[in-house]
């Protein structure tokens, strides 16, 4: 064994060691309401998966950081989900058209449509999510540039839709074409050790949930609240930079944004959350 590999089973044995010595942090018990909107923060997990409830990551912050959400004036994320309206109703590329040319008011078009992402897209022959929604309406419809990731309000324009599906359970349908297949993938990724630490996603968000390493309480790692502003970078952080935060932080190279395989990842993970509530845009640590 390598001296990573050391350092890695030292670290986890030690939170273990740690967690089932008192530092225990189970989610609270409380109910995420949104200017007065009751979201689902706890239900019941569907077949198949690893816990017999699923919750959300809101339930595993603290106190000022989960006040934050309860409030939309106060969630700082607002301001980028303001930024995405602005984009949404803006005219752009050859064919002289915005987002509303084709969809009108969002919050009638978009209302339940962030809950049901990643989609089959036959065209592509592979899933897609909100951002390559975006780019193909852009390329297609609007004859514009398609956005890079996180790059020219992609974040925002995601984050603004999602928001217009603030409440409603997440449920993705895996009988869409080959989604299914998709979904076998992303669970193998998410069970395979990685990097120079030699850890899985399954290690801290399966293993270890509930527990405190250091100053962080893992959750389950619920992905119903992205593009969701996060208090330690300052700003919106979408899906997929999240899941190559983690695989960077396990030392291990991450693979582009939209690949194959954060593509899979994205299928299994939104699949883990289903029946909690859209939050976008959640806040976290």
């Amino acid at each position: 064994m390598n001296k990573y590999l050391k350092i890695a089973a030292a670290a986890v044995a030690c939170a273990t060691v740690l967690g089932v010595g008192g530092l225990m942090a189970d989610p609270i018990n409380e109910t995420l309401t949104i200017d007065g909107q009751e979201m689902v923060s706890r239900t019941k997990a569907p077949e198949g998966h690893p816990f017999d409830e699923v919750y959300s990551g809101w339930l595993f912050r603290t106190e000022e950081t989960r006040a934050l959400q309860t409030d939309t004036f106060n969630n700082p994320a607002m301001l980028g989900v303001e930024v995405g309206e602005a984009i949404w109703n803006t005219v752009d590329g050859k064919e002289g058209k915005s987002c509303a040319s084709c969809h009108g008011d969002a919050a009638e078009s978009m209302k339940g449509i962030g809950a049901s992402y990643p989609k089959w897209d036959k065209d592509a022959n592979r899933p897609i999510n909100i951002e390559l929604q975006i780019n193909k309406c852009r390329e297609n419809n609007m004859g514009a540039e398609p956005y890079p990731f996180d790059k020219g309000g992609q974040k925002e324009l995601t984050a603004y839709i999602k928001h217009q599906s603030l409440g409603t359970p997440v449920k993705i349908d895996l009988s869409q074409g080959e989604l299914q297949s998709w979904w076998d993938k992303g669970k193998e990724l998410y069970y395979t050790r990685n990097g120079q630490l030699n850890l899985a996603c399954s290690n801290c968000h399966e293993d270890l949930m509930g527990k405190m390493i250091r100053a962080d309480h893992l959750s389950q790692g619920q992905i119903n609240g992205f593009p969701t502003y996060r208090l330690k970078s300052g700003g919106l952080v979408s899906v997929h930079n999240r899941f190559r935060g983690c695989i960077r932080d396990v030392r291990a190279s991450f693979p582009k944004a939209f690949s194959d395989e954060l593509m899979a990842l994205e299928v299994y993970v939104t699949w883990r959350g289903t029946g909690l509530s859209v939050e976008t845009p959640g806040v976290r640590q």
